[in-house]
């Protein structure tokens, strides 16, 4: 096999046919370059180049093998420059998935942030439900993701939270905690709780759909759901309650559904998250700008 360096050097002296100037062009000796030569000619058998002192030419052997290498060389070359370029550059396409309308606007305003800052990126959106966020990351259909925490998955990393709100219970508009100014976390014992899709993280199924109160009395879980819609309407249908972020109340109004706030949850987290092998040099410009965006003071009116 032929090593880096009597590649580079066979070929740029295919190209220049003077030694002074390969050696130049390689930033090595010109003994550097004979020598390199002359031990690749022993172990190919025959000469490469014929030398003179006047000139020097490529042989039959060397020009069919210049000719055979060239392409694959450059086809090599620009495949790890755009490697590189995808890695630790800022230019290029980035794929962002939201899920949930109050992602979606909090994205298009990360999104105008990130161009304003790299122009020559560009930023493809793209919806997800939440099932399909990590299968999306992992297949690279996306770069990134802006979803819900806590994501604690191997091979993901989660990025800083952006957006901390209160925890709400959904409710059956006919349930009596539709009724009640607050409920607590204690509460639960007393309903049946939907689950999130088996296919999500257990951190997040345990965040949404806890089995015990913090008291330790047991939470009965009801029906899994696939989709956000798919929860509201179990919910609205009576077979269980759900917590949810407070934006839902503006998103997602419906007769038969109530949100009434918890009097002592943690709040609901957001923030982005991107496979550990993806983390670019976007994802982090990404994330900054994300980030940056929301702890900007607000005007002065």
């Amino acid at each position: 096999m032929l090593e880096r360096h009597e590649l580079e050097t066979f070929l740029t002296l295919a190209e220049e046919l003077h030694f002074g100037r390969t050696a130049e062009r390689l930033h090595v000796s010109t003994a550097r370059v004979s020598q390199t030569i002359a031990k690749l000619e022993r172990r190919i058998g025959v000469p490469l180049f014929h030398r003179t002192s006047r000139r020097v030419e490529l042989s039959r052997t060397g020009r069919q093998l210049y000719e055979e290498i060239r392409p694959a060389w450059s086809r090599i070359t620009d495949a790890y420059e755009r490697a590189v370029d995808a890695g630790r550059g800022l230019t290029g396409l980035l794929r962002v998935a939201f899920t949930g309308p109050a992602a979606g606007q909090l994205l298009a305003g990360a999104t105008q942030a990130f161009r304003t800052r790299h122009p020559d990126c560009e930023v493809q959106i793209k919806e997800a439900h939440l099932p399909q966020v990590l299968p999306w990351l992992r297949s690279g259909e996306v770069d990134i993701a802006l979803t819900c925490h806590p994501m604690h998955e191997e091979g993901i990393v989660m990025g800083p939270v952006l957006v901390r709100e209160a925890r709400m219970l959904a409710v059956p508009a006919g349930h009596p905690f539709a009724r009640r100014a607050t409920v607590s976390v204690e509460d639960l014992a007393r309903a049946t709780v939907l689950q999130l899709s088996e296919t999500l993280p257990e951190s997040l199924r345990r965040d949404r759909s806890p089995r015990r109160t913090p008291a330790g009395r047991p939470i009965a879980l009801g029906p899994s759901a696939t989709t956000f819609n798919e929860t509201l309407t179990l919910v609205g249908a009576g077979e269980g309650v759900f917590a949810v972020g407070a934006h839902t109340r503006r998103y997602s109004v419906r007769p038969d559904v109530v949100y009434v706030p918890f009097e002592d949850a943690e709040p609901v987290d957001w923030g982005l998250i991107w496979p550990t092998d993806g983390a670019t040099a976007r994802a982090r410009a990404f994330s900054e700008a994300a980030l940056n965006l929301l702890q900007a003071p607000a005007p002065n009116p």
